[in-house]
């Protein structure tokens, strides 16, 4: 069964066949799945059988590094050939949502084969309880890392399983970003600047602070902090034009956002949100009225957004620079337009599937996500063979 989208209007069809496509996936080749669903676009199936993976980075030759919660890195080859397990990756807090997270190459990746990998550190050894996310850098040496260093380390570390980020995006200055989370039963502490819970850091690819960071003058401030006052941030991207930082994070009941997170401002977490707690307990929408920054875009009721991209590629030129984001409640593709610092409009392609970890643009301009589940895949959206 087939299903038609629309580049330029909302989906119009039910998608309830390409579910079952994906379930009964595994009868078909990856050509095959490719012929199932003819559609706009076209959805090919590249790889499968990954455990929840969480991020993916292109190397210069078209293979993917993707990264496994559990705690494993792969590297997939583009007709979908699983490496086995990369070697020397650090050990992680493989609890809940902890565990291996995002993956990105250095900005001279070609000359200093260096990789970037975030992840839940835990204290001593994996079975602990008290953890909080790390980010470390290694030379990839075939299926190898190599001189591996932890550049980054959120502090405090704290118990829980919950709400780690964790995103690394590279600014066009060679900075780069780190998305953090509160860490769950730490949601307090995203107001306070003496330590990194809710925060986003900036850092130089060595660790070290750039003297241009907004605490870096303030001594009883974490000088990594770019922003703060956030919840939990799985999805970052640098837009093509302005070259600046865009974000969403998971709301609580309702009031996941997008925010522009600009140097030194709070977002507000946990006491401004168009959510609800879990418990019921109502929080302030108002923002602005108490001393923070309003969310540029929010969803309620929640979709879980993860992933995000701003496309800029030459196979759906109608697309170019919007900005897509993966759910995982929802379960489906988001496509928004955006000007300035706007969102324009919204489309959900997609509807209904998957829960989508991770959304990223390959060399060769298709748009590629990331399933999460025990037998995660690689889909590859192309534009529809005429």
């Amino acid at each position: 069964m087939a299903y038609s989208f629309s580049l330029n209007t909302r989906l119009h069809n039910t998608i309830t066949g390409l579910l079952a496509v994906l379930l009964y996936s595994c009868l078909l080749t990856p050509a095959a799945y490719a012929q199932r669903i003819q559609t706009d676009f076209d959805v090919k199936l590249l790889a499968r059988g990954l455990s929840h993976p969480w991020g993916m980075a292109f190397l210069p030759d078209g293979r993917i590094l993707v990264t496994e919660r559990v705690g494993r890195l792969r590297i997939v080859t583009p007709d979908g050939r699983i490496s086995g397990p990369v070697s020397n990756v650090p050990a992680v807090y493989h609890k809940k949502q902890g565990g291996l997270l995002d993956v990105a190459l250095d900005p001279d990746f070609a000359a200093n084969r260096l990789v970037y990998l975030s992840y839940a550190e835990p204290v001593g050894t994996s079975d602990g309880t008290i953890a909080s996310t790390a980010v470390a850098r290694a030379e990839l040496d075939g299926n190898s890392l190599k001189n591996l260093k932890v550049i980054f380390r959120q502090n405090p570390k704290t118990d829980g399983g919950q709400h780690f980020g964790s995103r690394l995006v590279f600014a066009p200055d060679g900075n780069l970003f780190i998305t953090l989370g509160d860490r769950g039963n730490y949601k307090e502490e995203a107001q306070n600047i003496d330590n990194h819970i809710g925060a986003i850091i900036r850092i130089r690819p060595d660790g070290s602070v750039p003297e241009d960071n907004p605490f870096v003058k303030n001594n009883k401030a974490k000088p990594e902090i770019w922003s703060y006052g956030h919840r939990s941030v799985q999805g970052a991207a640098i837009h093509p034009k302005t070259g600046e930082l865009w974000i969403h994070e998971h709301g609580p009941r309702g009031g996941d956002e997008i925010n522009i997170p600009e140097p030194g401002k709070n977002y507000g977490w946990p006491n401004a949100s168009y959510g609800t707690h879990y418990s019921m307990i109502p929080i302030k929408d108002e923002h602005a009225e108490q001393g923070y920054e309003e969310p540029i875009y929010y969803w309620t009721p929640s979709v879980a957004p993860s992933g995000m991209l701003f496309y800029t590629g030459g196979l759906f030129p109608g697309w170019r620079n919007n900005l897509f984001v993966g759910t995982l409640a929802g379960q489906h593709l988001i496509r928004l337009s955006v000007s300035s610092d706007k969102v324009l409009t919204e489309e959900q392609l997609l509807k209904n599937t998957l829960r989508f970890r991770d959304v990223e643009q390959g060399p060769d301009g298709a748009i590629y996500l990331l399933t999460d589940e025990n037998d995660g895949k690689i889909l590859k959206l192309l534009p529809t063979a005429e």
